[in-house]
């Protein structure tokens, strides 16, 4: 068929170009000769003759090739420089011209106790306000001028506050986000107004059922520093001010505990700014870090919605400090993958995950159903999360359970699945250290947790070696652990916890 399509073309070309050329010896013999065709395609289709001109592919003469890229580049390499109080100064170079620096804490909800509940909600809200040597309005100000932007993150372990700028501003950059962590004002007025913003936040988490079940399945599986929620509660709103503020500072925010650590820049100029500016830091042992304990544990909430959100999660023992187990669990997340009904995306999205071809493309009653994990240093959780209307969680319930118990059963997951896994799994590892703030937080975070920086190369082998008999095993020693759930909305036909549980620990 393609080829008498072809044949058609040509004659009718061929035809074409007679009238054409009739045409032009009447006008004169001077302009009688015709160039031939160049060549290629057309050529083929008219049946002329290829000219005697170049190929496109090859280069013209007189014109000098750029040198080719090379096979291999080395990777760069992040530079430590510990400091005679124990800070960490850890920095990544790179050709870009904008630079990436993050201060990280190894402090978090964790490290909070009864007075201090909410301590670590109300500081990220407080970053980059007003410190002793700045207004805020100085402070803000400052950060337009030389383009720059700035962010504060909080979480159960850790505290990160990075600034992204131009490098030819390393030294502004440096001097103001040191200036903003150690030495914050906490004036009330800035504090009462932060806590009217983080009271409005509480008022709309039933807007993100999501990270309310995160939440509560943190409160109903720990007991210990893990239980401690991330969210200031509402008690607290009322007693937080900047001497509790102040005093958890104090307490946290020590040398040994802090890394400075930056992407773009080069290491030495770096130190020469920051040593100053950090080395009069008391040099403070390290405090341990709170005992949490995994238990499990149920937790419901009746809602006014239309649709009821249901969590089901495990622990993940040993967390990052376990490492062959962590990439693991994060292969046999992407493995199972999930999403939204509507997913304008295509295999990159996940469409072809576990959680989507047999679960969400089979029953349309389901809203969402996805995979998620939780890690921290010594612990994690790992689960499913489901929305669905009330009538079919029961069976969203017994979807999850399947689920889980069958990348748990030996023979259930093929080759081809975890090959797909591993696949994504690198690649959104690789393309997200592309981003110079992502290699920044990666620093800070790798050292704040294992001490030191270790390359991808550490990591992309290790998941390289991973078997369908790892996925198997880390599945089985999840599901091993006491069940915790979390519902919120209507919960009226969510199953029971016992049942559901026995479902995993049948004897």
């Amino acid at each position: 068929m393609l080829r008498a399509s072809a044949s058609r073309a040509r004659q009718h070309l061929q035809g074409t170009r007679g009238v054409a050329t009739s045409a032009i010896r009447l006008s004169g013999a001077g302009i009688a000769k015709q160039a031939s065709s160049s060549g290629g395609l057309f050529s083929w289709l008219t049946g002329n003759k290829s000219s005697g001109l170049p190929p496109l592919d090859f280069p013209l003469p007189g014109v000098k090739l750029p040198a080719p890229l090379p096979d291999y580049i080395e990777p760069t390499k992040t530079n430590i420089t510990t400091l005679p109080n124990g800070l960490k100064v850890a920095s990544e170079s790179s050709s870009s011209p904008t630079a990436s620096i993050g201060l990280y804490v190894d402090s978090g909800s964790v490290y909070e106790t009864p007075l201090t509940s909410g301590a670590t909600h109300l500081l990220e809200r407080m970053a980059f306000k007003t410190t002793r040597n700045r207004s805020h309005f100085r402070m803000v100000r400052e950060v337009e001028a030389i383009g720059g932007n700035v962010t504060a993150s909080a979480s159960r372990e850790q505290m990160g506050y990075t600034f992204d700028a131009l490098k030819t501003y390393v030294p502004q950059m440096v001097e103001l986000l040191i200036d903003s962590v150690r030495n914050p004002a906490f004036f009330d007025w800035e504090v009462k107004e932060q806590l009217a913003r983080v009271k409005s936040e509480i008022a709309e988490i039933s807007n993100n059922p999501q990270s309310l079940l995160l939440e509560a399945l943190h409160s109903a599986g720990y007991s210990g520093a893990l239980r401690n929620p991330l969210l200031a509660p509402e008690s607290a709103l009322n007693r937080l001010n900047g001497t509790i503020l102040e005093e958890f500072v104090a307490e946290n925010y020590t040398a040994p505990r802090m890394v400075l650590a930056a992407s773009g820049v080069d290491h030495q100029r770096l130190l020469s700014v920051a040593e100053p500016l950090l080395s009069d830091l008391p040099h403070v042992p390290s405090a341990e870090l709170p005992k949490s304990e995994y238990v499990g544990g149920d937790f419901r909430c009746q809602a006014d919605s239309p649709m009821t959100h249901v969590a089901l999660a495990f622990e993940v023992p040993g967390g990052w400090h376990k490492e062959k187990d962590a990439i693991a669990l994060t292969v046999l997340q992407t493995l199972m993958g999930g999403g939204g009904s509507f997913s304008a995306g295509g295999p990159g999205k996940g469409m072809h995950s576990r959680l989507y071809l047999r679960v969400l493309n089979q029953y349309q009653q389901v809203q969402s159903f996805s995979a998620f994990n939780s890690m921290y240093n010594d612990s994690g959780l790992f689960g499913i999360h489901a929305t669905t209307g009330s009538d079919f969680v029961s069976q969203a319930v017994e979807l999850a359970t399947r689920e889980l118990l069958a990348v748990a059963a030996p023979g259930q997951v093929t080759e081809v699945e975890l090959t797909r896994a591993k696949n994504s799994t690198k690649s959104a590892v690789l393309m997200n250290l592309e981003s110079r703030m992502v290699v920044t937080e990666d620093i800070g975070r790798q050292i704040l947790t294992y001490g030191e920086r270790k390359p991808v190369e550490h990591f992309v082998n290790i998941l390289n070696e991973i078997t369908l008999n790892d996925i198997t095993s880390i599945a089985q020693k999840i599901i091993s652990t006491p069940l915790t759930m979390a519902a919120w909305g209507d919960v009226v036909n969510v199953p029971s916890y016992e049942g559901v549980s026995r479902n995993f620990h049948a004897k």
